[in-house]
């Protein structure tokens, strides 16, 4: 699968008003104009550390040389939990 089918793939999955920009080579993924995530290198799915994804016992990951860890998602089955995780992901980072 390449990098544009698996954003098209994330996206269905989460089935949320997600924005996907293009970003040298992977994508930045913004909900409420939030960003929270994205596919980075390795086309790996990452997301931001906030105090309430601790809890989900989810993989740190570098996102990039550089780069600050961020927390690896690899399970696309429950999308109920994915969406909960995302939501309230950005919630953490609107404060």
């Amino acid at each position: 699968m390449n990098t544009k089918e698996y954003k098209d793939f994330i996206l269905e999955r989460m089935d949320l008003p997600i924005l996907a920009k293009s970003m040298m080579g992977g994508y930045l993924f913004y909900y409420e104009n939030i960003l929270f995530g994205g596919i980075y290198t390795n086309d790996n799915f990452l997301i931001k550390k906030t105090k309430s994804n601790q809890d989900y016992g989810l993989e740190e990951e570098i996102p990039y040389q550089g780069g600050k860890p961020m927390y690896l998602i690899v399970d696309f089955e429950d999308v109920d939990l994915l969406r909960e995780i995302i939501i309230n992901t950005c919630h953490d980072l609107k404060k």
